[in-house]
């Protein structure tokens, strides 16, 4: 078969070899960390803190940490503090010169950006580690008694410094596999996290299905969610080409020659913004329930809407105003992430043109009006996989945490970052000329 023929050709590149058993070993270290819990706390009287975090945003998050954040593990920050330290930095280099002048300076400034994110990482640390400690005996419910050493200082201050490392051990792990594996480590810790939690998910809701003799909606549900996984897929890899006319370019075949009107393409994505914009709104999304929770508003019959409304993730007012601010959100991380005046310049300096518009700022002013254009439709359609499992939940009733599972950030993530590795092992395979991961081809002769 041609799969495993492919899969052979990737253990003879010793290099790509090498990157695959180094990111497992260190994917491995990441997972035997989730399931280590903070000293000083009991594991068997965890069902409470379990059972809280199996559906709504706190289900989420644990999906994220891969069980780690329900384990109260020393890998319960998990990563999400490096991402929201990189989101606010991205952010901050909008308004403050100084984060615009390190990214124009290259690799230098990006080593001093990268420098000032970990900083700001073990703040977010430094913020979220006594939050979660504290709200283990109150907000989630375990005993007393869970706590072997009790609740004091001591107890604080080593759980503050274990998790603040745990964070940033993973991180290190991210860059390593990164460095060292076969690329996007951060992301593929992520990943990971996620599809640890999946099987678990699919068992619990199937077994109910089961019981209910529901075998053939157990199969309907596998295939919504398959055909999920492909429009997720579709519109990841979506693309508007733009024609691009060079008007002079030499090509070297045997002996030189001059090429007129050699032509090629922008790719402008579909979804340029990932799954940014669906980060985004679910940290605005807490805002309604904690200004609804507020004491001058709690009493009232307002503050009591928001707080019912607002804490159901699959409730109705919830995801349309999701919706709404992810398709707010799409524009907006588009507009500070896609550069089409740079693009403009860089075409117009390799002497490319587009057909029928001139370079340079009338250049600049096309690409943007078709980024509007193509972003209008690519963030309904991210915004309908979002809102995706609320309607799963009330069309099928499926348990909330395999609904996850039918869109949203989960399955945006494990998407992208699966189609991001392949292309990285398509790389390998097609730089030492064997067939691709990603298409088919003739078998060709390796080169030594």
């Amino acid at each position: 078969m041609k799969f495993i023929e492919t899969i052979k050709n990737v253990w003879k590149i010793e290099e790509l070899r090498n990157r695959i058993i180094v990111t497992l070993g260190l994917l491995l270290v990441y997972r035997f960390g989730a399931q280590v819990v903070l000293p000083g706390i009991d594991a068997a009287q965890l069902e409470n803190l379990q059972s809280n975090t199996e559906s709504g945003l706190l289900g989420l998050l644990n999906a994220f940490t891969g069980g780690a954040f329900a384990n109260a593990s020393v890998f319960a920050l998990g990563i999400m503090p490096y991402i929201s330290a990189s989101i606010v930095v991205q952010l901050m280099g909008i308004a403050i010169p100084y984060l615009q002048k390190l990214q124009k300076e290259g690799a230098s400034g990006q080593k001093k950006i990268t420098q000032i994110t970990r900083w700001l990482t073990i703040a977010i640390c430094l913020v979220q580690a006594p939050g979660y400690l504290a709200s283990l005996p109150t907000a989630f419910g375990i005993p007393q008694s869970a706590f072997l050493l009790g609740t004091g200082g001591v107890f604080y201050f080593s759980s503050i410094v274990i998790l603040v490392t745990g964070c940033i051990f993973a991180m290190w792990l991210g860059e390593k596999i990164t460095d060292k594996g076969i690329g996007n480590g951060i992301s593929l810790l992520i990943m990971v996290g996620i599809i640890a939690t999946l099987p678990k998910a699919f068992l619990q809701n199937a077994s109910s299905r089961l019981e209910g003799n529901n075998v053939m909606l157990i199969l309907f549900e596998l295939v919504i969610w398959l055909v999920i996984i492909l429009a997720s897929v579709m519109l990841v890899m979506a693309v508007r080409k733009i024609a691009v006319q060079y008007a002079r370019r030499t090509a070297s075949g045997g002996y030189e020659k001059n090429v007129f009107g050699s032509r090629q393409y922008i790719p402008l994505k579909l979804n340029a913004s990932g799954v940014m914009p669906i980060i985004f709104a679910q940290a605005i999304m807490f805002v309604p329930g904690l200004i609804g929770g507020t004491s001058f508003m709690k009493d009232s019959a307002v503050g009591q809407w928001l707080q019912t409304q607002f804490a159901d993730i699959f409730g109705f007012w919830y995801n349309v105003v999701f919706a709404v601010l992810i398709i707010v959100f799409t524009y907006f991380y588009t507009a500070i992430t896609v550069p089409t005046n740079k693009m403009a310049d860089d075409l117009k300096r390799s002497g490319g043109f587009i057909p029928g518009i001139r370079p340079g700022s009338e250049t600049s002013e096309y690409l943007d009006k078709i980024m509007s254009q193509i972003t209008l439709p690519g963030s309904i359609f991210l915004a309908i996989i979002a809102v995706f499992p609320a309607i799963i939940v009330k069309l099928l009733n499926v348990q909330s945490g395999w609904a996850l599972f039918f869109g949203g950030t989960s399955l945006l993530i494990m998407v992208g970052v699966a189609i991001d590795t392949m292309q990285q092992v398509n790389s390998y395979l097609l730089n030492r000329h064997y067939d691709g991961l990603m298409k088919t081809g003739k078998n060709r002769k390796a080169v030594a």
